[in-house]
């Protein structure tokens, strides 16, 4: 694959805190490259998934003799971890992915995360989601500064979210829509009522901020349960919207590849914090990473021949401790790993400076160390694959690190 642009000086995140309590949908984006416009997807594993359970440090003794009965053996053994490189190796439960990192459009940032050392679950999903670690004070979410950021011309559907409320990431000046892909996608909702309808239509009827943006929501609300529509009737055969989360994937896919509006999508998956019996190649982790990836894999068929204008990252709000516990599981840790697919990814690589495993090399002498900031990881996406500006790079992310040098080519030209 050919070597992507240079990136910016700087990459940039600051976010908010602030919640919707509308579907509401308006978005910017930038310009599009050849072929389809440019999607980016992001997925949070809400509870701070065990990385070094995911890409596995095999070639590291430390590893095998800080975790005693929940590593994955080396490859080539029962259960073992399937071979990425020399060092590292995929959670068995992850084989459904195996296809997207042979042909180099998965790839993998180790030792990444927030710098900000809080274990909160709450804290630091915040600062996930707001991009500025340390500040809870940001009233905005990265995303929603992303689409200030980028140029017009704006349409009510450019960015859902999946699920019941607008997460945080996405909460700010610029409304996004939310929506579920399950049984209850296409619900009706009292609003949907024609005599409730045309109430509010006339009591929002002006022309003030108010009245705009329930016009806006109306039109996303309309726009989407469309797409809904169609999608189903093609793909579902009128059949019950399915349960699983590959099938809910698949369906994200078709639903962004039939509609060229929707530029920036967001999922949130729970039950990640695996204090508790967390297992080996089976078990607690093994059980919730197998539909991961295979949702993941659909969502790829899904999409189509979007998939080459897409980027998807998979990121959790930490890590987890190199030794396990008492109880067989892991506590809250620090650094991590986030995923990034889709066809415009220089996939097939583990990115990133690996501090190693010795317990000199440790964070608080508990935790690997973070050598990515998840900030610099993300700005470097936005930069080659939405081909953000410095200057725009900086609303979205403002004081964050430069990019790593390791990551001018995690994106093709």
């Amino acid at each position: 694959m050919s070597k992507g642009p240079s990136l910016p000086r700087r990459a940039v995140l600051r976010a908010s805190a602030g919640m919707a309590l509308l579907p509401l949908g308006r978005a910017a984006w930038a310009a599009t490259a050849a072929g389809g416009p440019q999607r980016l997807i992001v997925v949070l594993l809400r509870g701070a998934v065990d990385g070094l359970n995911v890409v596995v440090p095999y070639a590291e003794e430390a590893y095998y003799a800080a975790r005693p009965t929940i590593a994955i053996a080396r490859p080539g053994t029962p259960g073992g971890v399937l071979a990425l490189d020399a060092r590292f190796g995929l959670h068995p439960a992850l084989s459904s992915l195996l296809p997207l990192w042979r042909e180099g459009t998965l790839g993998f940032i180790h030792a990444a995360g927030s710098p900000d050392p809080n274990r909160s679950h709450f804290e630091a999903q915040r600062y996930i989601e707001n991009g500025t670690p340390g500040d809870s004070t940001t009233p905005d979410g990265w995303m929603n500064r992303l689409l200030q950021t980028l140029p017009g011309p704006h349409d009510p559907a450019e960015a859902i979210s999946l699920g019941p409320t607008l997460p945080r990431i996405l909460s700010g000046s610029a409304p996004a829509t939310n929506l579920e892909l399950g049984p209850e996608a296409a619900r009706p909702l009292p609003i949907d009522q024609p005599r409730l309808a045309a109430a509010f239509d006339r009591l929002y009827a002006g022309d003030d901020a108010l009245a705009r943006a329930y016009r806006e929501g109306r039109q996303a609300r309309s726009e989407v349960l469309a797409d809904l529509a169609r999608e189903a009737a093609v793909a579902d055969a009128g059949a019950p919207p399915p349960r699983s989360f590959a099938a809910r994937a698949a369906r994200l896919g078709r639903l962004i590849g039939g509609d060229p509006r929707i530029r920036l999508a967001f999922i949130a998956l729970g039950g990640w914090d695996t204090h508790v019996a967390e297992g080996g190649h089976q078990g607690q982790l093994a059980n919730r990473l197998r539909p991961l990836g295979d949702g993941l894999a659909a969502l790829a068929g899904g999409l189509g021949t979007s998939w080459r204008d897409t980027v998807i990252v998979v990121l959790s709000e930490f890590g987890r401790t190199v030794h396990e516990n008492g109880d067989r599981g892991t506590d809250h840790g620090h650094g991590n790993v986030i995923w990034v697919a889709g066809g415009a990814i220089n996939g097939g690589r583990v990115y990133g400076e690996w501090p190693g495993l010795a317990p000199d090399q440790l964070y608080q002498h508990r935790d690997l160390a973070i050598t990515t900031d998840f900030r610099a990881a993300l700005a470097a996406i936005l930069s080659a694959h939405l081909h953000l500006r410095d200057d725009q790079l900086d609303r979205v992310f403002p004081d964050a690190p430069p990019v790593a040098a390791g990551l001018t080519r995690l994106l093709s030209a």
